[in-house]
């Protein structure tokens, strides 16, 4: 046989902390300025204002989500692991990148802390893995990539998942920079990554940075060089360049610079260098130079030299080739550049070429190329004309100049027609001289012979990977 004993109100006068009340449907435990126990129908109120409610050592609690605060483990994290909730973790990736897995299933109000331990995650990143649920809205893995960077993360809900929070209200979360891989990678100026792509390669980012840090990249993109010909010199490979606002170095005068530069995307990114034309001889139809693009930006392959007795479909392109001769008395323009029509221009016009107030004085020249900044040269016909120039920047680290057009041929010994700036390679009577590699140089227009052969093209990829 059981008792039960109904207890409606234990009051011990002499200490009025120790109670046990029943008003209706309220039940009060404690009083005083210790801890209560209120129970008001399906709201349950543990402490009071004023008072303090404390787990006893050992002791742990569920179901009452955080405060934004974390407990820190002392051991530290040298190999991928998952993390717990609640719980925050110094991570040292001096000998290599570590994945932190965030918890599975997690319930709103979960938490969890990273730390850079050792100051190298702008070296080997930490990769936080979302397990199945978003990151701050988004179904992609997050990351530290800087050095002494730490983060802070709370579950949301299913939308939000999991959200980065600051410890208190007067920090906020770190500076993020771009990290990424491919081509031959230099750095500048300390604080600067520079890839530089010679040939076909991917640009692979694993880190798309924020605003805080940097998220935009600066880019130089050339074309290949078109071919110089039976008299005409090369028109250059387009050249488009753009600076982003965290990239301080000298950009070319026809440089995007307010507001400048592409925001990356993460993943990898496909990058094209276009190859030079070969250089042509009388009669032989005309090629323009490849295209280069990356980061969905197109620089158009240069047009090569105009060519007597062939269609001149090609003569156009980033720059235009340099014009062929006329008879003695006609006048015959340059192609045009900046084919196809880019704000800034990629490219100017090929030379004319402009006949000698005497005819019957009048040798056979072609008009230089044209170059990234200026039109080639179309002289008096007791003359060709050389190249235009091209554009120097500094997003390397140094001034180096590209895009510079081929110079004109001419029918008789004479000095070579110089080629623009920027790899644009000479013209003379008997072969014209190759663009430089690398450059978008239009090749040198000849007479008695074969042009030049246009330069290949370049990409060039510049950004801020720490402070």
């Amino acid at each position: 046989m059981t008792s039960k004993i109904k207890v409606d109100n234990v009051n011990k006068v002499s200490d009025d902390s120790n109670i046990i009340k029943k008003c209706g449907s309220t039940t009060t435990v404690g009083s005083g300025s210790g801890n209560t126990i209120v129970v008001c129908g399906s709201t349950v109120t543990i402490g009071r204002c004023g008072g303090t409610v404390a787990l006893a050592s050992g002791a742990t609690q569920t179901g009452f989500g955080r405060s934004g605060s974390v407990n820190y483990q002392t051991s530290i994290k040298t190999t991928n692991f998952t993390a717990v909730s609640g719980e925050g973790y110094f991570v040292d990736t001096s000998s290599g990148a570590i994945t932190v897995t965030l918890p599975a299933s997690p319930s709103a109000g979960s938490i969890v802390a990273v730390v850079d331990y050792a100051g190298t995650a702008g070296t080997n990143k930490i990769t936080l893995g979302r397990n199945g649920s978003n990151l701050e809205g988004s179904a992609a893995n997050g990351e530290i990539s800087a050095n002494r960077e730490a983060k802070t993360l709370v579950y949301a809900d299913a939308t939000q998942g999991w959200v980065a929070v600051s410890d208190n209200t007067t920090t906020t979360i770190g500076a993020e920079y771009i990290a990424a891989t491919g081509g031959t990678v230099t750095t500048v100026c300390t604080d600067f990554k520079v890839h530089t792509f010679t040939g076909p390669g991917t640009f692979c980012v694993s880190s798309v940075g924020n605003a805080g840090g940097s998220n935009k990249v600066s880019y130089v993109i050339v074309a290949g060089g078109g071919g110089g010909s039976y008299e005409g010199g090369g028109g250059a490979g387009g050249y488009r360049e753009s600076r982003a606002p965290t990239c301080s170095y000298t950009a070319s005068p026809i440089a995007i610079t307010s507001g400048g530069g592409v925001t990356v995307s993460s993943g990898a990114n496909s990058i094209v260098v276009g190859s030079g034309a070969s250089g042509r001889t009388l009669n032989v139809p005309l090629t323009r130079g490849s295209d280069s693009s990356g980061l969905g930006i197109t620089s158009a392959g240069g047009g090569s030299g105009k060519n007597s007795g062939v269609p001149e479909t090609n003569s156009c392109g980033g720059s235009g080739g340099g014009a062929r001769s006329g008879n003695p008395s006609s006048f015959q323009t340059g192609a045009p550049g900046n084919q196809p029509p880019v704000t800034p221009a990629q490219g100017f016009p090929g030379g004319n070429f402009i006949p000698a107030g005497n005819p019957a004085a009048s040798r056979n020249t072609g008009g230089g190329g044209g170059g990234a900044t200026a039109r080639g040269f179309g002289l008096a016909c007791t003359d060709s004309g050389n190249g235009g120039d091209g554009a120097a920047t500094s997003i390397t680290g140094s001034a180096v100049a590209y895009g510079g057009g081929g110079g004109g041929g001419v029918d008789s010994p004479s000095p070579a027609r110089a080629g623009g700036n920027g790899g644009g390679g000479p013209g003379d009577n008997i072969n014209g001289s190759n663009g430089t590699t690398n450059t978008g140089g239009g090749g040198g227009g000849a007479w008695n012979s074969t042009g030049g052969n246009g330069g290949s093209g370049i990409v060039i990829i510049r950004y801020k990977f720490q402070n």
